[in-house]
């Protein structure tokens, strides 16, 4: 349980993280007095740091989706964060690589609620979670953290970093039906060109928790433990389903996800 005083503490360590986001600066760590030790109050955290946001949260973003992610930041498994709304831009546009410590993209599986999946006692199953689904849409996921050594930062104070979100580019929406297709044997091409680095990276569906479907229950389940709704409207971006492209100013990536269509998003100092 959340000790009764903590939520005093949650946003001190909120002020924290958010004037080190806005400002582009490194934590060491959260002081000891308002340092979350638990999944409960790392989420405390995050809560309180979404009052910062000048608007209502776009939804969603799943962390550490796969063994290789959850062992590069040394937590037990995924982690659920915010995406603020004020941070989703659109297909193609350029994003700022200032401050950004952890400098990769991600192309994910993305869906959108049709309706609310409230707390309840019962865990959701996956058809009801898909049951609740609007549709399937694109996505690249550019995450960072407000922790300059993130990799030993601890799995609490990751969820109270929002699990390392930052900014998220929405892609279209997919280009056919997608309920019959097998989501995780879907071959996704990442390509990453404008600098001398230039390469390509393949992925498949499956790398997200074995399938994106099965993220996503994941997500509806995580917030529903800890009194929270997966409201209608939210976006979930389910995870890299390539491995992290490694960016630096200057490059494009293109996202190929094969009949689902493409997307890109471009890379500034």
């Amino acid at each position: 349980m959340i000790p009764s005083d903590f939520d005093v503490h949650a946003r001190q360590a909120a002020d924290l993280l958010w004037n080190a986001w806005q400002l582009g600066a490194a934590l060491t760590t959260l002081p000891d007095a308002c340092r979350p030790t638990t999944r409960n109050e790392g989420y405390a955290v995050q809560a309180a740091l979404a009052t910062r946001s000048p608007r209502p949260i776009a939804g969603w973003k799943i962390a550490a989706t796969s063994v290789a992610g959850q062992r590069h930041i040394n937590v037990s498994g995924p982690l659920a964060g915010r995406l603020f709304a004020e941070r989703v831009r659109a297909d193609g546009d350029a994003l700022s690589m200032v401050g950004n410590r952890m400098a990769v993209a991600e192309a994910e599986f993305v869906f959108r609620m049709a309706r609310d999946l409230a707390p309840r006692a019962a865990p959701y199953s996956l058809d009801e979670v898909l049951d609740a689904v609007d549709d399937l849409w694109l996505g690249i996921e550019v995450p960072n953290s407000r922790f300059a050594d993130f990799v030993s930062a601890g799995e609490a104070q990751l969820i109270a970093d929002n699990a390392c979100a930052h900014d998220f580019v929405l892609g279209p929406r997919a280009a056919v039906p997608w309920r019959a297709l097998d989501l995780a044997a879907h071959r996704v091409r990442a390509t990453v060109t404008g600098t001398a680095r230039n390469y390509a990276r393949d992925g498949v569906g499956a790398n997200v928790l074995g399938d994106p479907r099965i993220a996503l229950a994941w997500l509806a389940n995580e917030l529903a433990s800890h009194g929270m709704t997966l409201a209608e409207g939210a976006l979930v971006t389910t995870g890299a389903c390539i491995a992290p492209l490694e960016i630096v100013p200057g490059d494009e990536v293109v996202a190929d996800f094969g009949v689902l269509g493409h997307m890109s998003a471009r890379f500034a100092a």
